[in-house]
């Protein structure tokens, strides 16, 4: 049982740094487009 436990926790665990990873990368990409946006020259 206590292997059960540890195997699934650690699989959450892997789950949620994924998770952080694609919200990260999304972020890159919105700050990117507001970069675009603003104006500036060779800012893209």
């Amino acid at each position: 049982m206590k292997k059960l436990l540890a195997v699934v926790a650690l699989g959450t665990s892997m789950l949620a740094l994924q998770a952080c990873n694609t919200v990260r990368g999304a972020v890159d990409d919105v700050e990117s487009v507001g970069d675009c946006v603003d104006g500036v020259d060779n800012n893209c």
